[in-house]
């Protein structure tokens, strides 16, 4: 039996199903962030021989340690297999400028051991760099953008909704150190037809970046969780979930409130977070809301009990984190003292803007997430 013999339009045409195959694979790779560093490399290479010939030419305009910055670029840009071929390249350009410099200019500005050890060391740094961005599989161009990412889908997540007319709210995050990423968040929702406000403000134990990532993480799941349960069945579902983790560092405080948008009564449900702050217009004090219940994460089968208020037409109701009125100088008692004196000078102004103003005048420089919530009627 004779084999067939495939024609030449048959082979250009497996060929050009090949090349598009390729073509397509390397633009989705590329899209997808995890495309080839070529280019990159490329221009990078390019840049070493000339940094090279410039130092040979004019050695006092261009010393020989600059062959450091493709180096640092390579490290912040390059993956490992890529970040060595540049560095070769490197070692070459440097061998070359110890022979001509010295022999062109007599030893002056020539290349000296600690110029050598100056190179090796920025490209160790450059070579960790580039191992610890490949493990953790953050690719080259989208590491920062994925990072501003997650910022901004933190701070949507923490808006509050809308009220309708005769309500106000004012909120303020502020993390450790002035980082962006904190360990307290909030979630909200309207919920009932619109009628009622839930919202649960959380403080994942540690702080700044060590709380971030299970910030993030918590938050997504109570946002979840949060108006697809009814309100006593919130807080106990969120201790199952913080539960199942297994963290070494697991626990949460959490306070959760629910607010009837017509008539003003509230329940509010507490996980270990500190009282709420009610101010009666009545009578003009301030006056601790505390309802019982254990730490989020700590044993399972815990019992979450409300107490019940109501906020009257003027009144206010202050929810907050520890990091805001408990430090390793005052106990929580005065510090809530302190928030409360603060919080009465925004009395006349309906507390327009004073979140952020009352964090700055009682814990400005404090070293701890803080977060302030304000649910006033006007």
């Amino acid at each position: 039996m004779t084999g067939s013999v495939e024609t030449p339009t048959a082979r250009m045409r497996k060929a050009l199903h090949r090349a598009r195959t390729s073509v397509r694979k390397a633009g989705v790779d590329y899209f997808r962030g995890d495309g080839s560093d070529w280019l990159a490399l490329a221009v990078l290479l390019v840049s070493v021989p000339a940094i090279a010939a410039g130092t040979i030419a004019w050695p006092d305009w261009c010393d020989p340690a600059a062959l450091v910055l493709p180096i640092v670029a390579g490290g912040l840009l390059l993956r490992p297999a890529s970040l060595l071929a540049l560095y070769a390249t490197s070692a070459a350009a440097l061998i070359i400028e110890a022979a001509l410099v010295q022999s062109y200019i007599g030893g002056e500005d020539r290349v000296t051991a600690g110029t050598i050890l100056v190179v090796a060391a920025v490209g160790f740094l450059g070579l960790l760099i580039a191992q610890f961005r490949s493990r953790v599989g953050v690719p080259w161009r989208g590491g920062g953008t994925m990072l501003f990412d997650l910022r901004e889908r933190i701070r949507v997540q923490s808006k509050l909704p809308s009220l309708p007319r005769g309500w106000h709210r004012e909120m303020s995050l502020r993390p450790a150190g002035g980082q962006s990423f904190s360990g307290d968040f909030v979630v909200a929702a309207r919920t009932g037809g619109d009628r009622t406000l839930e919202v649960v403000l959380t403080d994942v134990s540690g702080k700044g970046m060590d709380a971030a990532s299970r910030a993030l993480l918590l938050s997504g799941a109570f946002g979840g969780l949060l108006g697809s349960l009814p309100p006593h069945g919130f807080l106990p579902a969120a201790n199952g979930y913080l539960l199942r983790q297994d963290w070494d560092e697991g626990f949460a405080t959490s306070i959760h409130l629910v607010l009837d948008l017509d008539s003003g009564d509230y329940e509010l449900y507490s996980a270990g977070h500190p009282p709420a702050l009610h101010l009666s217009a009545g009578s003009g004090r301030w006056e601790e809301v505390a309802a019982e219940g254990p730490l989020l994460g700590v044993y399972d089968g815990a019992q979450f009990d409300p107490v019940k208020g109501s906020l009257r037409p003027g009144d206010v109701l202050m929810l907050f984190t520890d990091g805001l009125v408990e430090t390793a100088e005052r106990d929580i008692a005065d510090g809530i003292d302190r928030l409360t004196g603060a919080a009465d000078r925004y009395v006349g102004s309906g507390f327009q803007g004073a979140a952020w103003h009352l964090i700055e005048s009682v814990a400005k420089d404090v070293n701890d997430d803080r977060a302030l919530l304000l649910i006033c009627r006007d």
